[in-house]
């Protein structure tokens, strides 16, 4: 790396504020809108009680009476703009930093709905429109003509990169791509000198990202991976986690040491409308300070996962949020937030 460079920070690296986008009757929690919106009203109070929030909505006057009665508004910016749902994390600029002037780069790259399954013409402009309404320090990047979500990467912020090849290398993506040019234009972009890739290992049932990483495996300080586990012989996931976990104890750190392993634990079967859902708490939000960790009222399993971010994250407060409502249209809590480094957000 030279030392000119823009790097994709780790999520600790201290943060300037998230955003959310708000869910509305014309998404597809239109027939669960009061349950889901609770949900995310409970999640912009641990933010904006933490760090500045970016809400972005159709409607935001609607959004802002919803919050502030039940809520203070306080540290909350809103921003009016069409969505055409609410994964904050896939639809989002990545920020890239300058280690040494603390400089932002907000690269813009194209969403398409997980590979072309659902629409995101809207989402898809998002992060144009925060630039255009200059809640932007950094400097606005356009990579639109290659597809990358958010929640298919992790970053350690010193060199290496985390992901999937089913996402990654997913036709409908950036088809016409092979595996080493992705990993080329990963490295170019993102100043890492490494790209760990999960092969083919690790599944949740109902997910629809074709297995971003943030609901498996999640980087963390320390060379540490914190993952699902499945311990369960008779659960359909049990092949493939343990398939994954051999393969994390493969992976070696840029200095040759293996990572130190987290397991979380798998979530009981939660079941909507005949469907498993991707109930994974390696879907927690690193905020300044503190974690916010999905649960699923699953006393035993939410309080060993909190148990375990603790040790990931010595010192962070450890909060959870009811996602089972998120869980219902196949994220959870990092599908809906993105953070922006220090520097990046003008809110």
């Amino acid at each position: 790396m030279k030392q000119t460079d823009y790097i994709l920070p780790a999520e600790w690296y201290p943060q300037s504020g998230i955003q959310l986008t708000w869910p509305h009757a014309g998404t597809d929690w239109y027939d669960m809108l009061d349950e889901v919106e609770s949900c995310f009203i409970d999640i912009a109070r641990e933010i904006s009680q933490r760090e500045p929030l970016l809400i972005v909505a159709p409607d935001i006057d609607l959004v802002r009476s919803h919050i502030e009665a039940k809520i203070c508004g306080k540290n909350i910016k809103y921003l009016q703009c069409e969505t055409n749902d609410t994964w904050a994390r896939d639809h989002s600029g990545i920020t890239l930093i300058q280690p040494e002037t603390g400089q932002t780069r907000i690269l813009d790259f194209a969403f398409n709905g997980w590979g072309l399954k659902f629409a995101a013409n809207f989402d898809n402009l998002i992060t144009s429109r925060i630039n255009e309404n200059k809640l932007f320090n950094g400097e606005y990047v356009n990579r639109l003509n290659f597809v990358l979500e958010g929640g298919s990467i992790e970053s350690d912020g010193n060199g290496t990169l985390l992901t999937t090849s089913e996402c990654l290398l997913s036709p409908n993506r950036n088809g016409e791509w092979d595996k080493k040019q992705i990993e080329s234009y990963l490295k170019e972009n993102f100043s890492v000198q490494q790209v760990l890739w999960l092969h083919d290992h690790g599944f949740l049932s109902g997910d629809d990202t074709d297995s971003h990483i943030d609901t498996l495996a999640r980087l963390c300080p320390d060379d540490t991976i914190a993952y699902v586990r499945c311990a369960d012989k008779d659960d359909m996931h049990y092949e493939a986690l343990s398939e994954m976990e051999r393969q994390l104890r493969s992976f070696r750190s840029l200095e040759g040491k293996p990572f130190r392993l987290l397991p979380l634990p798998m979530a009981a079967p939660i079941y909507h409308e005949g469907e498993r859902l991707p109930a994974t708490y390696a879907n927690f939000l690193i905020l300044n300070h503190a974690i916010l960790y999905p649960t699923y009222s699953q006393p035993d399993n939410d309080r060993e996962a909190a148990h375990i971010l603790q040790q990931a994250f010595p010192g962070y407060e450890i909060i959870g949020i009811d996602c089972r409502p998120l869980i219902k249209q196949h994220g959870s809590l990092h599908c809906v937030t993105m953070q922006y480094p220090k520097g990046a957000l003008n809110i």
